[in-house]
């Protein structure tokens, strides 16, 4: 490579170590700018005192959580919480030999991550499930705010018994339920954290998150497009009619549906 094509004449070129006096200014890379209006995407952000939500700002950031990637893992250290915005987290129990169940799904109403002690280890393991962003707060942090008092410890218990109500169905659910109840849940709980009626996913990733055979979710998927609730194409599901799948799932998706409506509409009051 030759002075040209590095910008600059050899006559111009400076000791090495050292920077000319006419240089541009280097322009260093800032992390994006946490503002009110953009925390507000995330339900739980948004119902914090404004006062209260401002305090986190210089701890907050915001981060791209691309598909697939692990936040943290079963036993590792938290030393980080997720506020999704609009990305869509799993919440996994992984067994020995591998096999893989979700536990809980997590969207712009909630928190991944929290971690209210020293030294606390994950209990399962958290994974992007759908891209997005959200913001990202080391747990420290929200200790010491959650330990300040005001709306945010309130605010994070109630959360924490909507998560638990939510684990508690997907444990009934996955013995009392059919396939096609248990596939109708898991589409109406991302349809709650999605922006539109689309959803790309596909019949193996399903089948994984379900801990069921691929066989049986193809056939269950097959009878609720003939049911004119859903129109599968390879990679992508369009729900069609919205209320007949809250019908179809019943009980196995609107008790947790039920209480994270409570926990909103008490933060709201």
């Amino acid at each position: 490579m030759n002075n040209t094509q590095l910008g600059g004449n050899a006559h111009d070129a400076a000791p090495l170590g050292q920077i000319p006096a006419n240089a541009p200014a280097l322009k260093v890379a800032s992390r994006p700018v946490v503002s009110f209006s953009g925390t507000q995407q995330n339900e739980l952000l948004a119902a914090l005192p404004r006062h209260d939500l401002e305090t986190l700002f210089d701890h907050l950031e915001l981060v791209a959580l691309p598909f697939g990637k692990e936040l943290f893992e079963y036993g590792s250290k938290l030393e980080n919480v997720y506020f999704p915005t609009t990305a869509i987290v799993s919440l996994l129990y992984v067994m020995e030999d591998g096999a893989t169940t979700e536990i809980a799904v997590v969207g712009h109403e909630g928190v991944v991550g929290m971690s209210l002690f020293m030294g606390e280890r994950a209990m399962c393991s958290a994974v992007v499930q759908s891209a997005g962003y959200g913001y990202r707060l080391k747990t420290q942090y929200l200790r010491d705010a959650f330990n300040q008092g005001g709306a945010l410890p309130q605010l994070l218990m109630r959360y924490t018994n909507a998560l638990f109500a939510q684990m508690a169905q997907n444990a009934v659910g996955g013995r009392h339920s059919s396939i096609e109840q248990k596939l109708c849940r898991w589409l109406l709980d991302r349809l709650d954290r999605s922006a539109s009626n689309e959803l790309k996913v596909t019949q193996e990733l399903i089948s994984i998150m379900l801990g069921v055979r691929r066989e049986s979710i193809t056939a269950a998927a097959g009878k609720l497009q003939d049911d004119g609730l859903i129109q599968y194409r390879r990679g992508n599901i369009t729900v069609i009619d919205r209320q007949g799948l809250e019908e179809y799932a019943g009980e196995c998706y609107k008790v947790a549906k039920t209480e994270y409506d409570r926990l909103l509409m008490d933060v709201a009051r």
